[in-house]
C-alpha cells in the first residue's frame, strides 16, 4: 500500500483544494492514484460541516463556505496545518470508529515531540490539552466517507490567530476553549510537516 505525500508552501483556496481532494477520491476509488496525505494552509475561512447549526454562528456576516465534511463550524486559516488525506476503507478495515481512533492517536502522537500531553473527549470529537477542567481544543477532526473511501481530515493550531474563533461557537462547543502551540509555549516548530508526515504514515502504513 502506497499513500502519496504532498506538502504545499503556499496557502491554498479552500474550495481549489476541495475539487483536489474530491478528484482524488474519485481516482482512489477507482484504483487509479495511491491513498494521499496532503498538508497544506489555508487563506482565511469558515466553513460548516453537515451537522452544523445556526445558531453557532455568532457572526452573522460572515461568509462560511457549506462543506460536505462531518462536524459543525470551524476556521482554517494561516498558522494552521490542515491534514487531508484519502484514505482507502475497502483495502483497510471498514470501521470508521477504528479510523477516527487511529487519526486521534496519530495526533497525539504529533504533540508528544513537542512534549504536549493531549487526551480525547468521549463527548466532542477532537483533540484536547489542559486540564479536564479548563480543557482547551488544540485540533480539529472532520471526516466523510464515500463509497468506503475516508477523506477530508484534521486541522491543528499551530500559530493560528486565535481570536478568529470568537465569530462562531467552534465545533458546537461552547464551555471550552481553543488554543494552538504557541499559546501554549511551543516555539520552535519548523520542523512540523516532518512531524505530521512520519506519525501520519506509522499510523496507516
Amino acid at each position: 500500500m502506497k499513500i502519496q505525500v504532498k506538502k504545499s508552501i503556499k496557502a491554498i483556496d479552500y474550495i481549489k483544494s476541495m475539487k483536489i481532494l474530491e478528484q482524488r477520491v474519485r481516482d482512489v476509488f477507482l484504483g487509479k492514484k495511491d491513498e494521499f496525505l496532503w498538508i497544506i494552509e489555508h487563506n482565511s475561512v469558515y466553513t460548516a460541516g453537515t451537522s452544523s447549526k445556526k445558531t453557532d454562528l455568532l457572526d452573522k456576516k460572515l461568509n462560511v463556505i457549506k462543506t460536505n465534511r462531518g462536524g459543525k463550524y470551524t476556521y482554517h486559516g494561516p498558522g494552521q496545518k490542515v491534514v487531508y488525506f484519502v484514505l482507502n476503507l475497502n483495502k483497510r478495515e471498514k470501521d470508521i470508529k477504528k479510523l477516527v481512533g487511529k487519526i486521534e492517536n496519530c495526533i497525539m502522537e504529533i504533540l508528544k515531540e513537542y512534549k504536549i500531553e493531549s487526551y480525547t473527549d468521549n463527548k466532542n470529537i477532537g483533540i484536547w490539552v489542559g486540564s479536564k477542567k479548563n480543557s482547551m481544543k488544540i485540533a480539529a477532526i472532520g471526516i466523510r466517507v464515500k463509497k468506503w473511501i475516508a477523506y477530508h481530515g484534521f486541522s491543528l493550531n499551530i500559530s493560528t490567530d486565535l481570536s478568529k474563533y470568537n465569530k462562531i461557537i467552534p465545533c458546537g462547543i461552547k464551555d471550552k476553549g481553543i488554543t494552538s502551540l504557541k499559546n501554549i509555549g511551543v516555539s520552535n516548530y519548523a520542523n512540523i510537516n516532518e512531524i505530521i508526515i512520519n506519525k501520519f504514515l506509522k499510523t496507516f502504513l
